[in-house]
């Protein structure tokens, strides 16, 4: 409403009669204020082929931004006519540098799996320098308390005691206390690893050279990118933006954390006193 848009909600099956009452809720306090309330709709009908009618609707609905499961993403984007945000999976990464402090690192590693690991900007898989690897790793393990470890083989050589990674598991964003970790030779393999692995959500480095970093905010193509910070700080809120409708994965028209100037566009208005071109 502050962008100056009508909105369309239609929420998840399993939700139905609480999403009805809020719309409702909205609905009349947007009447209170005096403004249309009709400029708030609720799709109650649910099944697939009614969302697949409203991304459809070119000519009535501008922009849809779908919010839930790969699959609800993936249909939408597949079925749609109309111009689509996603807002992806949040395969997030963190690569620990040979060059770091550790104790920041253990902080850092910590708090991006842990603080609230069902959220989109938690930490899903760890890289580690193989270069720290025998220090940093155990030392890891007894901070991450809880916390189902899975790691690669040269991960296990140093952590006996933990799961296998395969392949799937690099590929997961598993919204739970689960964390993959791989033991990598060089800062250019975790930047491969990533582009291969990851969401383009957010993806950051513990590392105190200027120039690893350079290298890696550079090379990693991520809507959020952090330094020697937690990847939970990827938010709308956090950024200064006020509340967000969520995190573009995309490049056009929006990317990263969505606020109230992202559902803007432009208007180009020409002032003249008869002015010609020639």
């Amino acid at each position: 409403l502050k962008s100056g848009n009508a909105v369309i909600l239609r929420g998840g099956k399993d939700a139905a009669e609480s999403n009805k009452i809020l719309a409702g809720i909205i609905r009349k306090a947007i009447a209170k204020t005096g403004l249309e309330a009709d400029t708030v709709q609720y799709v109650d009908r649910g099944g697939h082929e009614n969302v697949t009618w409203l991304v459809k609707q070119t000519g009535l609905i501008d922009l849809v931004i779908p919010r839930g499961g790969e699959s609800l993403i993936e249909s939408v984007v597949r079925e749609a006519q109309v111009p689509v945000i996603k807002h992806y999976k949040g395969v997030c990464h963190l690569y620990i540098d040979e060059d770091c402090d550790m104790n920041m690192a253990l902080d850092v590693t910590h708090n991006a799996k842990v603080q609230r690991p069902g959220t989109c900007n938690a930490l899903e898989t760890l890289l580690v320098n193989e270069k720290i690897g025998e220090k940093y790793l155990p030392m890891l393990k007894e901070k991450l308390e809880g916390v189902r470890v899975r790691g690669c083989s040269r991960t296990k050589q140093i952590l006996k005691d933990i799961e296998d990674a395969v392949e799937e598991d690099y590929y997961s964003e598993y919204l739970d206390m689960v964390l993959a970790i791989k033991v990598v030779d060089s800062i250019e393999e975790a930047i491969e690893h990533i582009e291969k692995y990851g969401s383009n959500h957010t993806d950051g480095i513990v590392s105190g050279s200027s120039d690893r970093i350079r290298m890696f905010v550079r090379m990693v193509d991520s809507a959020v990118v952090t330094v020697n910070a937690s990847t939970r700080l990827s938010d709308g809120g956090v950024f200064g933006l006020g509340a967000e409708i969520g995190i573009s994965t995309d490049k056009l028209h929006a990317r990263g954390p969505m606020g109230v100037k992202d559902l803007t566009t432009y208007k180009w208005v020409v002032r003249g006193a008869g002015d010609l071109r020639t």
